[in-house]
């Protein structure tokens, strides 16, 4: 570039000579005279359409330049540099003398032009300025009797929007002040140089700001090391910057780190919030980031990404408030989020044009384990890529905080893989599995009035529940629209509370969230089911509103022993054998629950044996002394059962008996209808209604 803007320098001056001799003909002479001022330099010039000169200057339409430079210590192959300057005005003007000798005139001469473009041969390299303006200062010889004579003094050129560009990458906004001088030795001093943007094709690449002091002096033991100091630059929305990058001409090759301090985390992509009052993302990220360039590939050695106490995520219920966060930092000051960070890109090319990027051995210790990538690519022009995340151990379940009416203590680690795809700013995920070897305990506390013992079906909240899980895998997939699926299996849930355990074995089924975007807040859980008191219950489709706290569903029961229904209410008097099985709608609501013709039946039939003592027996009276007796070995043909139950509870039970008892009255078919009106919410917390078939039966008994 300086020897460039020398010549420059020295043409001018040899325009504005000639054209203060030949005012008329000086656009017939031009070339011949640009042509033998340049004939031992090496340089060609082709000078187009130029203009008569005025006193104080002379246009041209085009002005072409072509030298050649030779190989260098510096491990720089002979190159062909071609420029062209459309659109000129060459102007002069004399300059203060110091008075040193009558024989010498100063004079400043500036061009300034529409457009400049320099092309490096055979890089491609190639360089544009719109609007530039080169002056240089010159001292005029006088000769007597010979042709002036000129001395160059002074260029500078302060370059404001340019561009250069290698391919099809191109880096627009350059900002760079060249100022070199006769008493400075003609080296450039330091001066700030930046770069706005980065493109691919037309495409712009997540690296902009770049920003840089860079001049000489050069180090003489190392001549071929250029040192930018003062570094900055914005890496995928993150402010980067490190004291000083050294570049190694010989070896293509720079070594430096980049500082990262105080980064928002929500100004990251993918993590800002329209709604400022409930914000996605808080905290702040700093770190280091050791890089090594060479060529065309950037390697990352031993980084270390560190997150503020109050970094996290959260999620909100429809009221605003947070019901889930997830806690980067483990407690107060930082946390090192990611530790020995590696990975590899290489800026791929094809015909010397840029492709794509490829990311290579990605892996960091991550929260207590590891993660990982395998090879993958980055397409600038489709800005796109896709990548396998391998996750072992990490502790991420104990960065999981519940709010609000819940609580909870999650262990464990996870373990998995999830396959990323980006285009667009947009993520998709597929079939990502996770797994974990531990287990967790989250305790539910509505607000309300703590006497309140209702509660609803199956395990959903009630005041001072405890939720236990173990070992959960899951399946997750995600569209670029948003819509989540979430396969999930444990080994055990269950719900504790102080009437006792609900426990279901290996649940499993689906989630979908997001999945319709009229309803945002509609969670969809289907294909549901798990082992439950020695049988199953089973859902196939319920979809639940968050905000309006609906959703209709019909739970299935199968194969329930009938002893465990006996059993949860203590029953000591009362052995059966046989299951039970059924279908129950149910319709939900503000908490509360409404049930429309539900039924169980016997699905396998067996005995009843109510075992009294002789004294209770001569106690009876004698309709009650029969039923006993007859109940005392009961081989039940048939159970059946309808259910209701309005949103307060109130509900209707009509059960259906029928069988024999082969030691009463020889035999003889006893037949069993009873009804039984009553606020059913305790009754379905427990699922049996031996109690009360006990109490219809002495009721009926006596009567």
């Amino acid at each position: 570039m300086k020897r460039l803007l020398r010549l420059f320098a020295a043409l001018l001056l040899l325009l504005a000579l000639a054209a203060a001799g030949v005012w008329y003909a000086f656009p017939r002479y031009a070339q011949h005279l640009v042509d033998r001022a340049l004939q031992e330099s090496g340089v060609k010039a082709r000078l187009h359409d130029p203009g008569r000169p005025g006193l104080s200057g002379v246009n041209f339409g085009r002005l072409d330049l072509e030298f050649r430079t030779p190989a260098d210590s510096c491990g720089s192959s002979p190159s062909v540099y071609s420029s062209t300057i459309h659109g000129g005005r060459i102007s002069w003007k004399p300059a203060p003398s110091d008075g040193s000798s009558s024989w010498q005139f100063p004079v400043t001469v500036t061009m300034r032009a529409d457009s400049l473009t320099v092309v490096q041969k055979p890089s491609g390299v190639a360089f544009s300025d719109e609007n530039p303006v080169l002056s240089a200062g010159l001292i005029v010889l006088g000769r007597p009797g010979a042709t002036p004579g000129f001395l160059p003094r002074s260029i500078v050129y302060a370059i404001e929007d340019g561009r250069l560009s290698s391919g099809e990458i191109e880096f627009r906004g350059i900002s760079y002040t060249v100022s070199i001088a006769d008493e400075k030795s003609w080296v450039q001093p330091p001066s700030r140089l930046t770069v706005a943007d980065v493109f691919s094709g037309e495409e712009k690449i997540p690296l902009s700001d770049f920003r840089a002091t860079f001049g000489a002096p050069q180090d003489p033991a190392r001549p071929c090391v250029a040192t930018l100091t003062d570094c900055s630059i914005d890496l995928f929305g993150i402010r980067a910057a490190t004291p000083a990058i050294e570049y190694d001409q010989q070896e293509r090759s720079a070594a430096f780190s980049l500082d990262v301090e105080n980064v928002p985390l929500a100004g990251l992509p993918g993590f800002g919030s329209a709604n400022p009052a409930k914000p996605f993302a808080t905290g702040f990220l700093s770190g280091r980031i050791p890089v090594e360039y060479r060529d065309s590939t950037i390697a990352i050695r031993n980084a270390v990404i560190r997150a503020s106490s109050d970094t996290r995520l959260a999620y909100y219920a429809s009221g605003g408030t947070p019901w889930l966060t997830v806690e980067a930092a483990a407690g107060s000051g930082t946390t090192a989020l990611f530790e020995n960070l590696n990975a590899t890109l290489t800026l791929n090319r094809h015909e010397g044009a840029a492709q794509n990027i490829s990311l290579n051995g990605f892996s960091c210790a991550f929260l207590g384990g590891t993660l990982s990538s395998g090879p993958s690519r980055y397409d600038p022009g489709q800005k796109s890529t896709s990548l396998t995340l391998t996750l072992r151990r990490a502790a991420l379940p104990e960065r999981l905080r519940l709010h609000g009416a819940f609580d909870g203590s999650l262990r464990g680690t996870l373990s998995g893989t999830v396959p990323l795809s980006l285009k667009n700013g947009g993520l998709s995920i597929r079939n990502a599995r996770l797994t974990s070897g531990g287990s967790g305990s989250v305790r539910h506390d509505p607000p309300g009035k703590k006497t309140d013992e209702r509660q609803t079906l199956l395990g959903t909240p009630r005041n001072d529940a405890t939720y236990v899980y173990s070992e959960p895998v899951l399946r997750i997939s995600r569209t670029f629209g948003g819509r989540t699926t979430v396969d999930f299996t444990l080994a055990s849930l269950a719900r504790e509370t102080s009437g006792g355990e609900l426990q279901l074995y290996s649940p499993e089924g689906r989630l979908v969230l997001w999945g319709n975007r009229n309803t945002p807040s509609l969670i969809s859980l289907s294909g549901f089911s798990a082992g439950f008191m020695g049988g199953s219950v089973a859902v196939d489709t319920l979809d639940y509103d968050m905000n309006g706290q609906t959703a209709s569903t019909v739970l299935i029961l199968e194969d329930i022993p009938l002893q465990k229904l006996l059993d949860l209410q203590g029953m000591k008097k009362i052995r059966a054998t046989g299951t039970v099985g059924g279908n129950i709608p149910v319709v939900m609501g503000e908490g509360r629950f409404e049930i429309a013709a539900g039924q169980m039946d016997a699905v396998q039939t067996g005995r009843i044996v109510y075992e009294t003592t002789p004294e209770e027996r001569e106690a009876a009276n004698q309709s009650l002394r029969f039923t006993y007796e007859a109940l005392s070995n009961f081989l039940y043909s048939e159970l059946a059962s309808s259910i209701s139950m309005k949103p307060d509870g109130q509900s209707s039970i009509r059960l259906q008996l029928r069988g024999v008892n082969p030691s009463f009255q020889d035999g003889r078919p006893v037949h069993l209808n009873l009804n039984v009106e009553q606020n059913l919410l305790d009754l379905l917390r427990s699922l049996t209604i031996s109690t009360s078939i006990e109490k219809a039966i002495s009721e009926k008994n006596r009567k």
